[in-house]
């Protein structure tokens, strides 16, 4: 691994941490401009009550409480903002130049309990969970909204539950899953062995798939619907090896959806192959972070680019190489990098020509082509494979036997889905690569590197959380 480590340059925290905070403040701004029902812990109870019950008396404010949720999933971190860069550096997708020590922990597998990270990452998304339990409750309680109503939002919340618990579960292994309001049952839980934590979020998933419906109000796929919950099935049964229902769900939306054929309208929020993704926020017309996160404007004063492994991995006439892999040459002409490119569009563009995708069909034909492969359907497998090869211009795989197709399924994820929502890291690990390929890679990747450490405040407030992963 090139060491750039020597080569940081080193610019004021000062500037990191004022990021940090002006998207806090804006948070707040909106927290408090929406009715939200998402922490009512330090409220009195009377007052507590009668907002729980202002919330769920029509649907207009519970979309409301929903739409806080969508917001915070967007801006605090896991869902869109964190995972591709913070998940590229851990992997092997994203060299690091910048001097904020968070990231640099990251980038060189050497992460702590204390890790700044690691703790928001826990805290923010438990605390999303919480307020999706909110809404369960407060929609199952309510006498005023209709049955289509109530099942339209728990079908909405039961599903953010699942897929942020399936975010946790991916990262930190054994831990809590949260399914109530009642925070004092909260702060004194236990971890939960990984495979019963799947079990839950299989049945959040499954009962919000039959809540809810395919249709798509907003002509946007900004709303979760019964094809986001069905993507998420696909992809939890890929992870849990259940090819056959890993290969139907996938298949659901196979028949139902489109792909792109040009792969520069791949990423635009219109478009034909999206099934989920995050609209820009409720104060102004955006783009997406990705975009403001990984283009180069200078050299130096760039944070990350794609590593050697990254663009090495693209085969001779790759479509994708040209079309979602951009490049910036220094003023002196010695220095050029590379960066993702699939977003475009900037953060201070005054129209919203991207949104942040979290599902889309690609991923789903490579699903099924594995399912497909591990069932022993080679030739099927192989349609799928090249379906999205022949997309980027190239010619039909080569791959015969099994062994050899599912090599090819990955490599074809790889250059597919790079710096995407944490798909290599995720890939690596679920397939028990991660040791071979990143410990050759990175000189300190530890096999126990495949799980981040429990947040140490974490620990302290709730010693039920240990005992702490191990190697940490």
């Amino acid at each position: 691994m090139k060491n750039h480590i020597s080569h940081l340059i080193f610019q004021s925290r000062f500037y990191s941490n004022g990021i940090h905070l002006k998207r806090y403040l804006k948070t707040c701004c909106l927290f408090l401009a929406v009715v939200s029902c998402s922490n009512f812990i330090e409220v009195d109870a009377p007052k507590n009550v009668l907002i729980s019950e202002t919330v769920f008396e029509n649907a207009s404010t519970v979309e409301s409480a929903m739409a806080n949720i969508y917001y915070r999933m967007r801006e605090e971190g896991m869902a869109t903002y964190g995972l591709s860069a913070h998940l590229g550096l851990y992997a092997d997708e994203l060299d690091y130049y910048y001097a904020d020590f968070n990231l640099l922990s990251l980038y060189t597998n050497s992460l702590l309990p204390e890790n700044s990270i690691v703790l928001e990452y826990w805290k923010n998304t438990y605390s999303i969970i919480y307020a999706t339990n909110d809404v369960i409750e407060g929609v199952t309680k309510s006498t005023t909204l209709t049955v289509e109503e109530k099942e339209k939002f728990k079908g909405q919340a039961l599903f953010i539950r699942g897929y942020l618990h399936s975010l946790l579960v991916s990262l930190y292994g054994d831990i809590p899953y949260i399914k109530t309001t009642d925070y004092i049952e909260n702060n004194t839980t236990a971890r939960r062995p990984k495979n019963d934590v799947y079990q839950s979020i299989l049945a959040d998933v499954v009962l919000a798939q039959s809540l809810m419906t395919t249709d798509d109000p907003t002509g946007m796929s900004v709303i979760p619907n019964r094809s986001a919950a069905t993507a998420l099935l696909a992809n939890i049964y890929l992870k849990l090896e259940n090819w056959e229902l890993a290969e139907h769900n996938a298949t659901e939306l196979i028949e139902a959806f489109q792909l792109e054929p040009d792969l520069n309208k791949v990423f635009i929020k219109d478009s034909k192959e999206t099934i989920w993704q995050f609209k820009d926020d409720l104060i102004t017309s955006r783009n997406t972070f990705q975009a403001n996160q990984f283009i180069i404007k200078a050299i130096p004063g760039q944070t990350y680019s794609l590593t050697n492994t990254v663009l090495d991995a693209f085969e001779t006439d790759d479509l994708r190489r040209s079309s979602w892999v951009g490049s910036f040459t220094s003023n002196d002409g010695l220095t050029t990098l590379y960066y993702p490119y699939k977003y475009k569009a900037s953060l201070s563009d005054k129209e919203s020509l991207e949104f942040s995708i979290v599902f889309r069909l690609a991923e789903q034909y490579l699903i099924r082509a594995e399912a497909r492969a591990h069932l022993g359907n080679v030739s099927g497998a192989k349609n799928d494979l090249d379906v999205i090869r022949n997309r980027a211009g190239l010619e039909a795989t080569t791959a015969a036997t099994k062994v050899d197709i599912l090599d090819a399924i990955l490599q074809e994820r790889f250059v597919e889905l790079f710096s995407e929502q944490g798909h290599r890291w995720f890939d690596l690990k679920r397939t028990g690569r991660d040791g071979d390929i990143l410990g050759a890679y990175k000189p300190n990747y530890q096999p126990t590197d495949a799980l981040w450490p429990i947040p140490e405040t974490e620990l302290e407030i709730n010693p039920k959380l240990r005992p702490q992963n191990s190697g940490y």
